[in-house]
């Protein structure tokens, strides 16, 4: 099964970038986006025009629109999905969950899009409202054995090698100790993996997003800020992850690169 999560930074605008001719040639199983900014419509057009249209898909806008906005597409027909974690956030268009047909028990499939926060902000505190209320669930979910995967955009580098300039960040959200260490709770205890950065290993990188300003694409000057996180016995079953970049800054068909995980199930 190849999961694919991606931030595509509006979906209409990724598709006029070349996003359908990069789906159609990906050949997901499950894809989990975010950021998508559409309507249900808007969003089962682009995906038609991405030889997609024939999927099933879980969708929440959020309640401001053009911002936000979560999705899981599954080429099978899914079994339920819920919108909101635990009934917190139902209307932020930041979390989506979607039961699945797994290997000899249901997989739920998390579309997450956490905020991005600002320092001694109140974007801060209802960033670790969020993570808070992520904590709660995904606690739940190992501890009953679930086969449970949580993609998307975190908006944390966990690690120094998770970032390029890390010393330049360190009071910055997006790094700070304070959010790093929600990740380093999920994985202590080894009941989360870190997918992505168990199969690719150490670092530095590889990156996931990077600015459009200036060079920091072309120097490589990224974040890896988008995950797939598994609970332990999914993420065993996992065989190779992959980052899309683009092969150069013209051919970007959002800020984010996409994460690609295949899984033995």
């Amino acid at each position: 099964m190849r999961v694919i999560s991606a931030n595509v930074n509006g979906i209409r605008a990724a598709i006029r970038r070349g996003a359908a001719d990069w789906l159609r040639s990906a050949q997901p199983d499950v894809l989990c986006l975010q950021e998508v900014r559409a309507s249900d419509e808007e969003l089962h057009k682009a995906l038609a025009e991405a030889g997609l249209g024939d999927w099933y898909v879980a969708h929440t806008e959020g309640n401001v629109k053009g911002r936000a906005g979560v999705a899981v597409a599954t080429r099978d027909r899914h079994l339920a999905h819920r919108i909101g974690i635990d009934e917190a956030f139902a209307d932020a268009g930041r979390w989506i969950e979607v039961d699945i047909e797994g290997p000899g028990a249901t997989l739920t499939v998390v579309s997450a899009y956490v905020h991005t926060g600002e320092a001694e902000t109140p974007k801060q505190v209802e960033k670790y409202a969020f993570l808070d209320a992520m904590t709660a669930r995904m606690a739940r979910a190992s501890s009953q054995g679930y086969l449970m995967l949580v993609t998307g955009d975190l908006n944390i580098a966990h690690r120094e090698a998770d970032l390029k300039n890390w010393k330049g960040n360190l009071k910055k959200s997006g790094f700070l100790p304070e959010e790093r260490a929600y990740l380093d709770r999920w994985f202590e205890a080894g009941a989360w993996v870190d997918v992505h950065r168990t199969l690719a290993g150490e670092g530095p990188g590889p990156y996931t997003w990077w600015s459009w300003r200036g060079k920091a694409f072309d120097n490589d000057a990224g974040w890896r800020i988008d995950y797939q996180l598994g609970t332990a016995p999914l993420a065993a079953r996992a065989t190779t992850a992959t980052v899309g970049r683009a092969a150069t800054y013209a051919e970007r068909w959002s800020d984010h690169a996409p994460v690609i995980v295949d899984y033995d199930l």
